[in-house]
């Protein structure tokens, strides 16, 4: 087949966009564990013009799928009923705990506190030993900057069944809604912060010491709060969110 000369020697003029596909691997680099929904905010947000389209599309050339995904329920579930709505900040929290090791296989237990309306992490207590009195002293810490909640959900740990937390909540005027045995989506709202907390966190940093941890945890936590993208907070931060609250309210 005969072909022009022309042909033959063109060359491609379309732009690869080599600049924001760097971009892109950047960010999914340094935070492996957000997709690409997550990514083409963060683009927006630095003023990329891009749209969700082309961003899969890059996405998906540049092989950074998230491989690892949690495996679908099937067994259907009889729903909770007789909890209101929440509408405002401090209504209601959240508090459960997770467990991690260290590099040399010691283990340790992580605290954490959520609202559930904001989806802002009020706080992460790391400690190899966390007795009720630890919990009741983070609260005093978070409620002397944030004010007290109305309600806060928990499930039927010893920590949170402790004489400590009870006398605290009752001097506080502070319910405590304690899940059913067995029924973790009881505490929907922090489960789904501590999966988020294990995957980006727990599962993506080497800890050499407890002191090692803490301070990985606390830069993670102000990441979440500050700069993270919430898609149930129409993409904004749990600490935007917080803030237009307030501002409502004001």
């Amino acid at each position: 087949m005969m072909l022009q000369r022309a042909t033959w020697y063109y060359r491609s003029r379309k732009d690869e966009q080599a600049a924001l596909r760097m971009r892109i691997k950047d960010i999914a680099a340094a935070r492996v564990r957000y997709g690409y929904m997550r990514i083409h905010v963060l683009l927006r947000r630095e003023g990329w013009q891009i749209n969700h389209k082309r961003m899969y599309r890059i996405y998906c050339e540049e092989g950074l799928h998230l491989r690892a995904k949690r495996p679908r329920k099937r067994v259907a579930a009889s729903p909770r009923v007789g909890r209101a709505e929440i509408t405002g900040l401090n209504e209601c929290w959240s508090m459960d705990f997770v467990s991690d090791t260290l590099f040399d296989g010691r283990r340790y237990g992580a605290l954490t506190i959520v609202d559930n309306f904001s989806r802002e992490c009020l706080g992460i207590k790391a400690d190899q030993s966390i007795k009720g009195h630890h919990v009741v002293a983070l609260l005093e810490r978070i409620c002397f900057y944030r004010g007290s909640p109305k309600t806060i959900r928990v499930d039927n740990g010893p920590e949170f069944i402790s004489k400590a937390l009870d006398k605290w909540a009752y001097e506080n005027g502070v319910t405590l809604d304690f899940s059913r045995p067995g029924k973790p989506t009881d505490n929907a709202f922090v489960e789904s912060f501590n999966g988020s907390f294990r995957d980006e966190c727990l599962n993506v940093n080497w800890f050499q010491s407890l002191n090692d941890a803490k301070a990985k945890i606390a830069c993670w936590r102000k990441e979440y709060n500050e700069f993270r993208p919430h898609s149930s907070l129409d993409n904004l931060t749990p600490r935007d969110f917080a803030r237009s609250q307030a501002r409502k309210v004001a």
